[in-house]
């Protein structure tokens, strides 16, 4: 399972970079799109509703009817978290699975449930590939993580998670201002510790989506010094150099990477990023 779950992230990882470019993908390919509307949850919720049997319709009905008196908090905590595992289990929609948990979690307010609903969101996150989904998803995430600090103000590793919604969600999108946000925020985590390994890497990323290649390189160069065995560095530090114009260090990266994963089907995605090189 988790060898699988690598591969997926290994691949969702791959295509960020145009290889035969200067320049990130995540940052042209919305460019003049400003004019589309931003997501809407609750529009989502009615056209998701409408595609419900009349049986799932009932069951969510009954659901959200079932505040009535008392400890009201209490009952809609919990009518939030049927909905949220109803839309998981039953329709598989994961859009209003982490609405409904986040709304939950800010009731609880509670740095667990805060955390465990952000974590979830910022999973979701790095797998969408929907400009305006990305948006929402980051913002839910964000708002979630800041609630949770202001719990913990101490706890680095949230804010360095925060400061990745800013860059795998906007920021990816192809907002600039979004992914350097983030990287201001993971920059003073390392300014306390330069040895967070977590943080070092996300500002790779980040260097690598705002086309700061020489940056990202020494980054995600640092990753590695210290954590050889992290394959999303090694996947990044690829990509920079494949869209930096250093097509011998991508190559040598890429071919560690296939060797390393030893998949088949990640395999054949690094022959044909090596292949574009050539």
């Amino acid at each position: 399972m988790a060898s699988g779950l690598l591969l997926l992230t290994l691949l969702l990882v791959f295509g960020k970079i145009d290889t035969q470019k200067q320049a990130p993908v995540a940052a042209t390919e919305h460019a003049g799109h400003d004019d589309e509307p931003p997501f809407s949850i609750t529009a989502y919720e009615t056209s998701s509703k409408q595609k419900l049997s009349p049986t799932q319709s009932a069951l969510v009905a009954a659901i959200e009817n079932s505040v009535s008196r008392g400890a009201v908090k209490d009952q809609q905590v919990k009518a939030y978290q049927q909905l949220a595992q109803f839309w998981r289990d039953s329709v598989h929609n994961h859009e209003l699975y982490v609405f409904y948990l986040s709304k939950a979690s800010k009731l609880v307010n509670s740095e667990k449930n805060l955390t465990f609903a952000a974590r979830q969101i910022l999973e979701e996150l790095r797998r969408e590939e929907e400009a305006e989904l990305r948006g929402w998803k980051a913002e839910q995430a964000i708002e979630l993580y800041n609630a949770a600090i202001n719990l913990a103000p101490d706890n680095d590793s949230l804010k360095v998670e925060m400061a990745s919604c800013y860059v795998f969600g906007k920021g990816m999108a192809g907002d600039p201002q979004q992914t350097m946000a983030g990287i201001q925020q993971l920059l003073q985590v390392v300014k306390r510790d330069s040895m967070n390994m977590q943080a070092q890497l996300v500002l790779g990323i980040g260097g690598v989506v705002s086309t700061q290649y020489d940056k990202a390189i020494t980054r995600l160069q640092t990753v590695l010094k210290n954590e050889p065995g992290n394959f999303e560095a090694m996947s990044w530090l690829a990509d920079a150099y494949a869209a930096k114009g250093d097509k011998a260090n991508a190559i040598k990266w890429y071919e560690v990477l296939k060797r390393l994963v030893n998949k088949p089907v990640f395999s054949k995605e690094v022959d044909e990023r090596i292949k574009a090189l050539k």
